[in-house]
């Protein structure tokens, strides 16, 4: 397809808050352009304007709905923490009723001597553990350790009371099966070993004759063979239970990461729905024929409108002699009359012609306040921005995002040197062009709402200006912009090319903007398979503090070059994990 040179979708303004947004401050700051019920909205170029929208008391608008996925290993060590206090109270009673029951029956002194003995740790560690365990932060592997092995303690006294080869032994498969479920496989495997072998040793012992049997119940008449047939049955019976209890938490740990997959899958579905109505209303904007359709500007002849956003449209166009083919941008009337506007499209075209970059569109000539109708000329490309790419195709490559990445980066840095920041950075402002010969290059578009360092216009004073799913925290908070302002919509950019969804979407601009300032998106590598320093490098892209950021895009592109290969710089991980550790992934920082 054919896409227009942008510089076609400025934006306009709506009024911003005073200071970072809150849950609330997200909703008054954005009720201060029109009337008290009135806030900004996107428009159907992603433009801000003005309409109505019901915002409940959160700060998220009304109807809207987010999904918070929690990874499997963290439900089940829910359910394991769950489950250790059951089992606690359940030893905690059945050591009490051991201890109870003793009082009833015979059995030799000494075996009965040493069962109370061994009841006392399991009573001591179990009920420690019950109560601990209210607090499910004190759940740790080293205490249910120390409590399987006082249990397994008391399980063989009582054994050893009972009778080794007494119906006292089916309590082993019992207090296994859930020791065994537990996430440690280090940990499960030597409850299991211990297990196994001291049954083994005490049933051999007595056997031999090596320890005398004073069990409860003895076998006394039942011969050698039929003893080791009983020993060889119950090892049996143990490994079973280890090997069914290990294989019944991996199919729970499997289902569980089945339902999350849908469950990620349904909100980047959503994610994109909304991504995608936005970007229909924006192409049900376009259309073939505008006003100055075959009018001469200067030695430019208009032909059909191949943009159009919220302050002017871009009409394609032929000059000189050979008809060569250009993109000139002009203004709505009403726009015309107003002189603001007129004065940032004039400043559009000197920031774009300022900046020698194959990485920014180039501009061929501006016709200023003495032309007819002010206009821009700039060089007509062929191809598709990033938008269109991603409803196509949904995400990038990781190998095509780091060449997107280093690419725009090197125009931002011309901007940067320049003293400009281009405060709308986002995939509709981004063209991949053909150059030719099966070559394409990034180009970045739209410096319509650019800030010069030295410029001391008052025309965005007090506005949020941009695309509210790719600005910055400090942008939201109409706070003063940067280069990093600049770093954190690539970010978005990286986020969303190697996701295949948005980084901050929501129904209407209140609840993106609220998420932009607390939230972070989801985690990538549980999005998409990645390496997880992947994870790191765009936590780093993201980071709510513009100082938190990478300093330049070439960083960016060079962190994400070696996240891939997961050799991402030590010092570079251990920030992105301090950055995690107040902002984790899919969590707000409330």
């Amino acid at each position: 397809m054919t896409a227009e040179s942008k510089g076609a979708n400025p934006r306009e303004p709506a009024s911003a808050p005073d200071d970072a947004p809150t849950r609330a401050e997200s909703v008054q700051a954005l009720e201060r352009t029109g009337s008290s019920r009135s806030v900004a909205r996107t428009d159907a170029s992603g433009s801000l304007s003005s309409g109505s929208l019901t915002v409940d008391a959160s700060g998220r608008s009304a109807g809207s709905s987010t999904v918070s996925v929690t990874t499997a290993i963290e439900t089940m060590r829910v359910q394991e923490i769950g489950r250790t206090r059951t089992f606690a109270k359940l030893a905690v009673a059945l050591a009490v009723t051991v201890a109870a029951s003793l009082f009833f029956v015979g059995g030799d002194p000494v075996a009965k001597i040493v069962l109370w003995i061994g009841v006392a740790p399991v009573l001591v560690t179990m009920a420690h553990l019950w109560i601990v365990l209210r607090n499910e932060e004190a759940y740790t592997m080293a205490r249910v350790l120390v409590g399987g092995y006082s249990c397994l303690v008391g399980a063989f006294c009582g054994i050893y009371f009972f009778g080794v080869f007494s119906p006292a032994a089916v309590v082993l498969p019992f207090g296994l099966y859930f020791f065994s479920s537990a996430q440690s496989l280090r940990a499960t495997l030597a409850i299991y070993l211990t297990c196994a072998v001291s049954y083994g040793l005490l049933a051999a012992a007595v056997i031999s004759g090596l320890l005398g049997d004073r069990g409860l119940i003895t076998a006394g008449g039942v011969g050698t063979i039929e003893r080791l047939v009983v020993l060889v049955l119950v090892e049996f019976i143990l490994f079973i239970t280890y090997v069914s209890s290990r294989a019944s938490r991996r199919a729970t740990l499997d289902a569980i990461e089945r339902h999350d997959r849908v469950v990620r899958g349904l909100a980047q579905r959503e994610a994109l729905l909304k991504e995608a109505r936005q970007e229909l209303e924006r192409a049900l904007a376009f259309g073939g024929m505008g006003r100055f359709t075959d009018t001469t500007l200067g030695p430019f002849r208009l032909g059909k409108v191949i943009g159009r956003g919220a302050m002017g449209e871009v009409y394609e166009a032929t000059h000189g002699p050979k008809s060569e083919l250009a993109a000139v941008k002009l203004l709505h009337a009403h726009a015309l009359a107003d002189p603001d506007l007129l004065k940032r499209f004039l400043r559009e075209a000197k920031i774009a012609a300022s900046l020698d970059t194959p990485h920014v569109v180039r501009v061929i000539e501006i016709g200023g306040l003495d032309a007819p109708l002010p206009y821009i000329a700039m060089e007509r490309l062929f191809g598709e921005d990033l938008a269109d790419h991603f409803r196509a195709h949904r995400q990038l490559t990781m190998k095509k995002t780091i060449a997107l990445v280093r690419q725009v980066g090197r125009g931002l840095e011309a901007a940067r040197a320049a003293g400009i920041v281009h405060r709308d950075l986002n995939p509709r402002n981004i063209f991949l062009a053909d150059q030719g010969g099966g070559q394409q290059i990034w180009k970045i578009l739209d410096f319509g709402i650019s800030k010069l360092s030295d410029d001391a216009t008052q025309q965005t004073k007090d506005m949020i200006l941009g695309t509210p799913g790719y600005m910055a925290p400090e942008q939201a908070a109409g706070k003063e912009v940067t280069h990093q302002t600049d770093l954190f919509a690539l970010g978005a950019i990286a986020y969303r090319a190697i996701t295949g969804r948005p980084a901050f979407s929501g129904d209407h601009m209140a609840e993106t903007i609220y998420q932009v300032a607390h939230t972070m998106p989801p985690r990538p590598s549980e999005v998409v398979r990645v390496h997880t320093d992947v994870d790191l490098a765009l936590a780093v892209a993201l980071a709510k503090h513009a100082h938190d950021r990478f300093d330049g895009a070439a960083e960016m592109a060079a962190a994400l070059e070696a996240a891939a290969r997961g050799d991402l710089d030590a010092k570079l991980r251990e920030r992105a994990e301090r950055l995690l550790a107040k902002h984790p992934w899919g969590g707000s920082d409330e």
